[in-house]
């Protein structure tokens, strides 16, 4: 076996990324075996056997995984795949067991690791176990997010939600609206946007496909690409849920989380008929299970995420992509999982991200820098206003609704204009062209 090229600059980077990576999911584990629950490593494993939760991830984990082998190694892969399911789907449906695919892919995931090691070596090693990296990091980032979530339900016995809904006044209340609007749609409208909201992680899968599509042509990934700041996204996000944690309208003002005893812990049942009136808010305790995973909304940061980068794909990506963005936002808001100001939080969250990834790949320079401090600087004061101001919001809603979208509208603006500047900057003889960037417009 040859581990030359962990001696070389790049390959000591990576390997760093690795041990660093594994030592997060490690500290995961030990925190949610703490608490009673499986941790993402724990959770994923039994997967090889058992029936797995999602079958469709799993298969686009192989197929991120795929992007650097050829086509004839991709088609014995995705055969391998399937047979493995076949197999197993047979012995689930003879022992009655419940039915469920997605085995196969993991298996074949597992595969490609061992050939890289075993029987690869320098670049060749380094870019399969990229992409085995790549799928895994999909599907245990998946499980990653479960047991995060999980944390919060048990850590932040407290919740922030009369915060969040009393500066909601000053947007007009959107989740009530929304929720009215879905309710007034019918069942098909509503299980369109279940299907969206369920599915970001294959949307994100697809879009990443087309970016990555090259790779094995190339022999190495491009600099910056969706998955990345998906990721980031997914790694940083509920770290403010423990600062903020908020469970969201449809528990707080509606059907409710019920306790072992069957007692609703909402706090009235007025969601999405009547909103809620104006008072003093305050932290109030809520149950240990639902998750504290609304401020900010990170479906909307994804989706936001997703819709960037479709800027540069071809007209039916673009098109594919402002309607994940926008049913992503009509789910998160009809039924009640998120408050409008989560959602500006989210953009916002969103865009400084994928601001901070860029200017990571490009070098950091002062526009890039300010940039993402602009961006940090505007969803901390978000935030801040959001504890701390909620009561005079919802008492001048024509002055701070505006103030709201103006703030969030600053961000969308500046990462226009700075990313736009990075497209026309001049190339420096001798340097490779850069890689197309994705814009908002």
């Amino acid at each position: 076996m040859d581990f030359s090229a962990l001696r070389r600059p790049r390959g000591i980077l990576w390997a760093a990324v690795g041990v660093a990576t594994l030592g997060f999911f490690v500290a995961l584990e030990i925190t949610a075996h703490y608490y009673g629950m499986s941790g993402p490593i724990t959770g994923q494993v039994p997967e090889l056997i058992v029936a797995p939760k999602s079958g469709p991830l799993l298969y686009a984990g192989m197929a991120l995984m795929m992007v650097v082998l050829t086509w004839r190694q991709r088609f014995v892969a995705a055969g391998f795949a399937v047979g493995i399911d076949a197999v197993f789907m047979l012995v689930r449906w003879a022992v009655d067991a419940k039915m469920a695919f997605g085995n196969g892919p993991l298996w074949v995931i597992l595969a490609c690791a061992v050939i890289a090691v075993t029987r690869r070596t320098g670049k060749e090693r380094l870019l399969m176990l990229k992409g085995v990296g790549l799928g895994m990091l999909l599907v245990v980032g998946h499980k990653t997010g479960d047991t995060w979530l999980l944390i919060t339900s048990k850590t932040r016995p407290n919740v922030l939600d009369q915060y969040v809904v009393t500066a909601d006044h000053a947007l007009g209340n959107p989740s009530w609206v929304a929720g009215r609007i879905v309710e007034a749609g019918g069942p098909v409208g509503s299980h369109i946007l279940h299907f969206v909201y369920g599915q970001l992680p294959l949307a994100a899968a697809l879009f990443a496909l087309y970016q990555l599509r090259n790779v094995a042509a190339e022999r190495r990934f491009p600099g910056h690409h969706l998955v990345r700041t998906f990721l980031v996204i997914g790694l940083v996000g509920p770290a403010v849920y423990m600062l903020f944690p908020v469970v969201g309208p449809v528990f707080t003002y509606g059907d409710g989380a019920f306790g072992t005893g069957g007692e609703p812990w909402a706090l009235a049942q007025m969601w999405p008929h009547t909103v809620p009136s104006i008072g003093a808010p305050h932290p109030f305790p809520y149950d240990g299970v639902t998750p504290r995973n609304c401020m900010p909304s990170l479906h909307t940061a994804w989706a936001t995420t997703i819709f960037i980068h479709s800027r540069n794909a071809p007209r039916i990506g673009r098109i594919a992509g402002t309607f994940w963005l926008v049913a992503t936002l009509s789910a998160t808001l009809g039924f009640g999982y998120h408050y409008g100001a989560d959602l500006l939080a989210g953009v916002v969250f969103a865009l400084t991200t994928e601001a901070a990834m860029r200017s990571f790949d490009r070098g950091w320079e002062r526009s890039g820098i300010q940039l993402v401090l602009y961006g940090v600087t505007v969803f901390t004061a978000l935030l801040l206003s959001y504890r701390y101001l909620s009561l005079e919001m919802a008492e001048y809603p024509l002055v701070f609704g505006p103030l709201l979208l103006l703030a969030m509208g600053s961000v969308v603006y500046g990462y226009v204009r700075t990313t736009k500047g990075w497209k026309t900057d001049t190339v420096p003889a001798g340097q490779p062209e850069p890689e197309p960037q994705p814009e908002l417009v």
